[in-house]
C-alpha cells in the first residue's frame, strides 16, 4: 500500500494528519469532516475509519517492538511530550510529527488497533 506522507498542520492534530495520510485526504477535509481541528480521541478516529470504509479491530494490542505489529495499523504512543497518533505500514512508521521512520518515534509505551482497507 502505498503512503502518501503528511506532517501535522499543527501540534495538536497528530490524529488528522494520520486519518489524512490512510484515506487521501487533506487534514484540512478531516478537520471539517470531525468538525475538530484539535486533538482526536479514540472514537473519533474509529468513527471516521469506518465511516470511510477502513476496518479497524475493537481491542488496543501492546507492542514492545515492531515484529509484533500487523501489516497496517494505528499507533497510540505514550511520547515524551504526550500521547500521540501515529501511522504504520509495512514495515515503515508514517509519524506526523517525527517523519518516515524505520522503528518507533522515542516512546515509553506503544499500542495498536489493527487496520484494513482496500482504498488503493
Amino acid at each position: 500500500m502505498e503512503i502518501s506522507y503528511i506532517h501535522e498542520p499543527t501540534d495538536l492534530q497528530c490524529g488528522q494528519a494520520v486519518l489524512a495520510m490512510l484515506l487521501k485526504k487533506t487534514p484540512e477535509y478531516i478537520c471539517r469532516y470531525l468538525d475538530n481541528d484539535r486533538e482526536t480521541d479514540l472514537k473519533e478516529m474509529k468513527r471516521t475509519f469506518r465511516e470511510h470504509g477502513v476496518y479497524i479491530s475493537d481491542n488496543r494490542i501492546q507492542a514492545e517492538d515492531k515484529s509484533q505489529l500487523p501489516p497496517l495499523c494505528l499507533l497510540s504512543l505514550e511520547t515524551p511530550r504526550c500521547w500521540h497518533w501515529s501511522l504504520y505500514c509495512e514495515g515503515t512508521f508514517y509519524d506526523p510529527e517525527h517523519g518516515v521512520l524505520d522503528d518507533f518515534p522515542v516512546c515509553s509505551r506503544k499500542y495498536y488497533w489493527e487496520l484494513r482497507c482496500s482504498l488503493e
